[in-house]
């Protein structure tokens, strides 16, 4: 890693002022203008700067009509799929959306019918309840069994769930989102075999595709087998990857063309078929140029994860961290302290004065968690880990 990339993830960068949830409304959502925000997935990272030059050049231009993803645009993200995780795909099977939950909603819709039963293993991201329940599809959860330092699939529940429900769709969430498992080959295989065998669709979810520690590999499941290209609709967006969420750009690929035609015509009925100008701009030049500098972010969070672990194991008796395999979201165990969730989430906005996220909104095997940002500079970073360390070593004593 080049010096000068390791000292640009170490820059603080004030954002209070730039209309960010993260750091502007610290104050309406704790009622403490000093809570330090280690919560919203976004990164306190700029963007590479071959992805700002390609905004400045293009908002010098002065004119944002109405613009189209072009083939130079299309073959960025076939391009970077390839390279960066050896998966075929053909321009043709994209389609462009505002981003990943809302072309959930849309495969929901679009791909299961009113009082279909979908599976999602929990704990999981908050909206996948959501893009469920919403539109009157039921949740079946297959919750992953928690040993120790580890999260794995219970794959006899899996497919008995499946089996007993009639489950039509399974939303696949890799690297899985708030646990950090890396799903492998082996296991993303048997997922499949189990849907090919019952004849679920998969919707995956692979927005943090990108943000894998190494020596990890992230493999799109939908690479496994031409049979599973046709069961899988993949969301993929490199908003996570760059730091990119309020640029709203992301896109879907599906091989499946009876299911591309049916998600292309929800989206086009919801009029969400164009994305922004400045969105376009950026994910082409963070897919044309970006691959060092994610290679480069990649070892600092790792290097941040490291930190955060060995800090808590030395210095605290009932927190710790589990060793995240992908994205940049610790999810601490908190059990050992002994409180209730509300207690617990009090406790770290009340006596550490840090915002992290609930663990019980991911579904009740969250329960005793909470759940950490490591994309900050390392003082940022520092700061909040040693005001957690403090409230709990004073919790301890008394």
């Amino acid at each position: 890693m080049e010096a000068r990339t390791l000292e640009e993830f170490q820059q603080y960068t004030p954002r209070t002022g730039t209309r960010s949830v993260k750091w502007d409304l610290i104050e309406d959502f704790y009622q403490d203008k000093d809570v330090l925000p280690m919560w919203v997935a976004d990164m306190d990272f700029k963007t590479p700067q071959a992805v700002t030059d390609a905004l400045t050049s293009r908002v010098e231009h002065g004119i944002f009509g109405y613009t189209i993803p072009d083939q130079d645009v299309k073959e960025s993200i076939t391009g970077w799929l390839h390279d960066r995780h050896g998966w075929e795909t053909e321009t043709d099977w994209i389609t462009f959306s505002p981003g990943v939950i809302p072309s959930l909603h849309m495969i929901i819709q679009s791909l299961t019918e009113i009082g279909d039963n979908v599976l999602i293993q929990t704990p999981v991201y908050p909206p996948f309840y959501s893009v469920v329940k919403d539109h009157g599809r039921h949740i079946v959860k297959n919750p992953l069994l928690h040993k120790e330092d580890r999260y794995e699939i219970d794959f006899e529940d899996f497919e008995n769930k499946i089996k007993d429900n009639q489950v039509t769709m399974f939303i696949l969430c890799n690297p899985h989102n708030p646990v950090g498992r890396v799903w492998t080959k082996q296991e993303l295989e048997e997922m499949s075999r189990i849907c090919r065998k019952h004849g679920v669709k998969i919707a995956a979810d692979e927005i943090h595709a990108d943000l894998i520690l190494p020596p990890n590999k992230h493999i799109p499941i939908a690479s496994l087998s031409e049979e599973t290209n046709q069961q899988t609709v993949t969301c993929l967006s490199p908003t996570k990857t760059f730091n990119l969420a309020g640029l709203q750009a992301s896109y879907v690929i599906t091989a499946n063309k009876e299911d591309k035609k049916k998600l292309d015509k929800h989206f086009k009925n919801q009029g969400m078929m164009m994305l922004n100008t400045l969105g376009i701009t950026a994910m082409e030049a963070a897919y044309t140029h970006g691959s060092d500098w994610v290679d480069a972010l990649t070892e600092v969070l790792k290097e941040h994860r490291d930190y955060v672990i060995q800090r808590l194991e030395n210095e605290t008796g009932s927190v710790r961290a589990l060793p995240i395999e992908g994205t940049y979201l610790l999810w601490l165990d908190c059990s050992q302290m002994g409180l209730s969730q509300t207690e617990l989430k009090k406790f770290m906005q009340k006596e550490a004065r840090v915002g992290l996220n609930d663990g019980a909104s991911f579904g009740e095997e969250g329960r005793g968690f909470m759940r950490l940002n490591l994309a900050a500079p390392m003082s940022t970073l520092e700061e909040g880990v040693t005001r957690i360390i403090k409230a709990v070593q004073t919790f301890e004593q008394s």
